[in-house]
């Protein structure tokens, strides 16, 4: 795996799945990129055809990411039809099959007899359609492939969303740079990585928000202000993440959902995120992730720029950040930062 070769940086969010085919000595602004449906869309979309046809399902394959495709298998099962899965696609809707079960899915050990019956395989990844697109036009897949994925972790009997926060806060205290969070064999929990390296053997995988974090940081204008300290927002489609970063060191992190926030309230929760006043019990409360500061952070005086980025920045122009672009592609964000996460890894240090 060397980085020379060139890069495939996927960053999956709920709505879309960005592309960048990067290969060394071309300028980025020449690479291949595409914007995409997200698996998650498209399988949605194959539901609400089955929905329309009058067709029960059987869902095969392997977790992934939920959003789109969870609120398409509800809105099947209202209309009065059949959900079957396997075990392992079953998960996405759940980490508790008890209670993917108490939803009116069926877990099946194989493809149900009855019909009429549909089949649609679930995972978050097809590289197979990602490399026909791309030699449609003569772009080969390059040796070195890096996905993106929001991975809450496996918590079968604990809400996600602290389960997830709680390694945040981890990661927070133990002072790793999110360059770090770039993995080759990620750890049992992170079951929607795994199931990204079981469709893409030797694939690295990242969190999508460190993505877009350290993809924000590769904007000039950030990175210009980047020791004096800045606050990064990514505003996702379905998740806010904001990051305190001074130099190389995370300061602290937040998330929350899009949908329950609006300009004046993020405003508000920013400026106490960055003053250490804000919660991690009030944001869950909220429905949020969490919060997190490391100790000191309000004191350093730092923090007064803000940089935004993601999806749904101009619904928050109100916050006056910065409207980060870098490399002149806010969409490709994400992948920026995937790449500068494998370049960092890959690259042999001098010294």
């Amino acid at each position: 795996m060397h980085v020379e070769n060139g890069v495939l940086a996927i960053d999956i969010g709920s709505g879309t799945q960005d592309i960048l085919v990067w290969r060394h000595g071309i300028p980025m602004e020449n690479c291949p990129k595409m914007i995409l449906p997200s698996a998650t869309t498209i399988l949605a979309r194959k539901i609400d055809q089955a929905t329309k046809h009058g067709e029960h399902l059987f869902l095969s394959g392997t977790v992934m990411g939920g959003g789109p495709s969870s609120a398409a298998v509800r809105r099947h099962l209202k209309a009065g039809f059949r959900v079957t899965a396997l075990e392992r696609p079953a998960l996405t809707f759940h980490d508790n099959l008890d209670k993917v079960r108490r939803m009116g899915i069926e877990i099946v050990e194989k493809r149900p007899t009855f019909k009429p019956l549909t089949e649609l395989t679930m995972g978050d990844l097809n590289l197979s359609a990602i490399d026909q697109a791309l030699a449609l036009f003569g772009v080969s897949l390059p040796e070195t492939m890096a996905v993106a994925v929001q991975d809450h972790g496996f918590s079968p009997d604990e809400s996600n969303r602290v389960f997830r926060f709680r390694q945040w806060d981890e990661l927070l205290h133990a002072e790793k740079g999110f360059s770090d969070l770039l993995y080759e064999n990620p750890p049992d929990h992170l079951t929607r990585m795994r199931a990204i390296c079981e469709i893409a053997p030797g694939a690295l995988v990242m969190d999508t928000g460190v993505a877009a974090v350290l993809g924000a940081l590769t904007d000039p204008w950030i990175s210009a202000r980047r020791d004096e300290g800045v606050v990064i927002v990514n505003i996702g489609n379905e998740h806010i993440l904001a990051a305190l970063v001074q130099g190389n060191k995370v300061w602290g992190i937040y998330e929350h959902h899009t949908s329950l926030m609006d300009p004046e309230k993020l405003k508000e929760h920013l400026a106490r995120f960055k003053n250490e006043d804000l919660s991690n019990q009030e944001i869950l409360d909220e429905m949020g992730h969490g919060c997190a500061v490391l100790p000191g952070a309000s004191r350093l005086g730092s923090f007064h720029h803000l940089g935004v980025t993601g999806p749904n920045r101009e619904r928050f122009s109100a916050l006056n950040g910065h409207m980060a672009a870098p490399f002149g592609d806010m969409m490709l964000t994400g992948c920026f930062g995937i790449l500068e996460a494998v370049k960092k890894r890959l690259t042999p240090q001098n010294g």
